[in-house]
């Protein structure tokens, strides 16, 4: 069995940030980590037709969150001059009983964003798509969006089968032991009649490159390490 590691959590600090940007201390930690969890569920179950890729949570003091949508189909959680948006603060600061802030940002590349890929494949296969033309859909858009390259695995009882088993379809690279490499990684399930089958998404966007140091901090470190030979 191979050790893996999902491939966010491997580049936090590196290319990637918290989900979650709050400070708290020992008293208050859990309470904030597990309200986190139930505005993610909270909103991924209201509006999982909305497309939702991401939802950021910022807490900029104990009695206010700041909750950062990011959607495929922002007019559907916006609703008709933000009643619907209204509807879901108010939902919300019940369910936390402190000031709740709805911002939502439109993701305008959904065909290269993992998570709606997954679920674009589960909801295909639940339709009764077969399951290599769903991946193979996909591909072909994620990879005319501009993807540098994107892995697809589905397992479980794939065609009814009485063994369950995985198979994967790979395009372009897909770095996965490259820091510097911008992937995004997402699961999805699909509830099939012969049971659930799991779609794993690989999508990698190219490198995030450090900024070259300019010609005075090369000055700064030159003089610096003959000062040291010194």
């Amino acid at each position: 069995m191979g050790q893996k590691v999902d491939p966010r959590v491997l580049r936090l600090g590196i290319t990637r940030t918290w989900d979650s940007n709050w400070y708290a201390n020992k008293k208050d930690y859990v309470a904030f980590f597990h309200e986190d969890i139930k505005i993610r569920e909270c909103v991924k179950k209201s509006y999982y037709h909305a497309g939702i890729s991401k939802i950021k949570i910022e807490r900029t003091s104990p009695s206010s969150v700041v909750i950062i949508i990011y959607t495929a189909k922002a007019g559907i959680i916006i609703g008709r001059k933000g009643a619907e948006i209204d509807n879901l603060r108010v939902k919300l600061e019940q369910l936390t009983n402190r000031k709740v802030t709805v911002k939502v940002q439109e993701v305008k590349d959904f065909s290269k964003d993992a998570l709606l890929v997954a679920e674009g494949i589960a909801a295909s296969i639940e339709k009764r798509v077969a399951y290599k033309r769903a991946i193979n859909q996909a591909i072909m858009r994620a990879m005319k969006a501009g993807a540098k390259g994107i892995k697809v695995m589905v397992g479980g009882r794939l065609n009814g089968a009485e063994i369950a088993r995985a198979e994967w379809s790979v395009e372009g690279s897909v770095p996965l032991h490259t820091l510097r490499a911008d992937i995004d990684y997402a699961l999805a399930t699909a509830h099939t009649t012969y049971g659930a089958l799991g779609i794993k998404v690989w999508i990698f966007n190219g490198e995030i490159l450090l900024a070259k140091p300019s010609l005075e901090d090369a000055e700064e470190l030159k003089i610096g390490k003959e000062g040291g030979k010194e």
